[in-house]
């Protein structure tokens, strides 16, 4: 049997496939996710655009949960569960601007 190679769906007989040229890559460090750059404006505008809309979505579910009864959908556990959901979502934008806080004074 002859030294046969595979790439992909190609056969290749007894000779090597053809070599691709090689392009100059960067070298790796290991330290890219430490070393990355947001933009951390438009982070800092989006965290403070909807951290105030979910809270505002928070306090909405919160009141249609105190008025709703246990009736047919939407009952009162849907809306606590929406209101849950905009207060994690206020939560995270708050850790986030606080982040975003700390990198632009180290930046600069």
């Amino acid at each position: 049997m002859t030294d046969r190679r595979t790439r992909s769906s190609l056969v290749y007989g007894p000779y090597h496939p053809p070599e691709r040229p090689h392009r100059r890559r960067r070298v790796r460090t290991g330290t890219e996710p430490r070393t990355a750059l947001s933009d951390l404006r438009l982070r800092r505008t989006l965290s403070l655009v909807f951290a105030p809309v979910f809270l505002i979505g928070a306090v909405a579910f919160a009141l249609l949960a105190w008025n709703a009864g246990p009736g047919p959908a939407p009952n009162r556990d849907t809306y606590v569960v929406f209101a849950a959901l905009c207060a994690a979502f206020t939560a995270v934008a708050l850790i986030d601007l606080a982040v975003i806080a700390r990198r632009m004074r180290a930046r600069s």
